[in-house]
């Protein structure tokens, strides 16, 4: 019960756990400002100017190293390392994970359904919705390419696309149409036992 309260409270932007960290937090916080206050009397050097209560840190972890996303975007980025293909293609995996990882020793080109306003060194930029029909520039277009979460959402709505049963049979294809022969394709979706649609977020696909 307490997790699907959690579930339904994170849908519309509340998180619990860090509620109840930041209430925790607030007395620390209360003690810690006033012994600043105290060690700044008499200090020219830095002043007290605003106020931006930062309650739940201290009961973090040290960064957020864990979850698949971190494991598979890391460990991607050192297969494509090692492999040093001519060109990479990523196709809407995370910018701020996996593209970020690649881009620090070499260009990547990313593909999305949604734009990317920044300008980002190495990191090359197309908007383009994989579920539908690609241009024909894109055939036998790069050597290796990658998927990591992603294909699941194709065709659900949910960042903007076209519904389609059928969008992650699209994209596949639309992937292995750009793939030259003999090239490597990186890929990773949520795999279960029940195959099923989880409306909108996402599908979970059975290994068959």
């Amino acid at each position: 019960m307490i997790k699907n309260l959690s579930k339904g409270f994170a849908i519309i932007g509340i998180n619990p756990q860090t509620f109840v960290h930041a209430f925790k937090g607030l007395i620390p916080f209360l003690k810690d400002h006033s012994k600043i206050k105290k060690q700044l009397k008499g200090n020219q050097e830095f002043k007290i100017k605003r106020i931006i209560p930062i309650l739940a840190d201290r009961y973090d972890e040290s960064g957020n190293a864990k979850g698949h996303y971190f494991f598979q975007d890391l460990f991607v980025a050192q297969k494509i390392f090692r492999n040093n293909p001519i060109k990479h293609v990523d196709i809407a995996s995370r910018v701020d994970g996996f593209v970020a990882h690649v881009a620090v020793f070499r260009e990547i080109e990313v593909f999305d359904i949604r734009p990317l306003e920044l300008d980002i060194s190495n990191v090359n930029f197309t908007q383009v919705d994989f579920s539908g029909l690609l241009p024909n520039k894109f055939m036998d277009y790069t050597d290796s390419i990658s998927c990591l979460h992603a294909i699941e959402h194709f065709g659900l709505g949910r960042y903007g696309d076209s519904i389609d049963i059928n969008g992650h049979i699209k994209g596949l294809e639309n992937i292995y149409t750009i793939l030259k022969k003999n090239g490597t394709f990186y890929f990773s979706t949520p795999i279960v036992k029940e195959q099923r649609i989880e409306f909108n977020a996402h599908r979970v696909f059975s290994l068959k």
